[in-house]
């Protein structure tokens, strides 16, 4: 996160906290929840898992 979020960024000595926490909960979201692979779902990343999950349970109602 440190590498991919500030390092590449210009600036970053100056930024405001609620800078900081705005790019860390983007960060979170974009990568945590839809691209990371999580080995207890099967590989697949939390945000796939959770729409298999629903589409599953619309499909048996």
């Amino acid at each position: 996160m440190k590498t991919e979020l500030f390092c590449d960024r210009n600036g970053q000595e100056n930024m405001a906290v609620a800078q900081l926490k705005t790019l860390i909960w983007r960060y979170f979201i974009s990568y945590w929840n839809r691209r990371r692979i999580c080995s207890a779902n099967d590989g697949l990343p939390p945000a796939v898992k959770r729409q298999r999950c629903y589409a599953a349970l619309d499909a048996a109602v």
